[in-house]
């Protein structure tokens, strides 16, 4: 399983081929997604497959 939605799923999800109509429907939507170096629009599997995210927080650890 990938870590992102394949582009083509992309493209179904937000009915639209071109990236920077793809990043606006994705925040009209408002799902979670980042930019990668070529400009397009990249959604974690984690923002529509409905499970929660696990945030860790560090604990803290007195010095050895």
């Amino acid at each position: 399983m990938s870590t992102f939605l394949p582009s083509k799923e992309l493209a179904e999800l937000t009915g639209k081929k071109w990236k920077s109509q793809q990043i606006l429907a994705l925040q009209k939507m408002g799902i979670r997604f980042f930019i990668n170096a070529c400009g397009r629009p990249v959604v974690p599997m984690s923002a529509i497959d409905g499970k929660k995210e696990e945030i860790r927080k560090p604990t803290w650890q007195p010095p050895d």
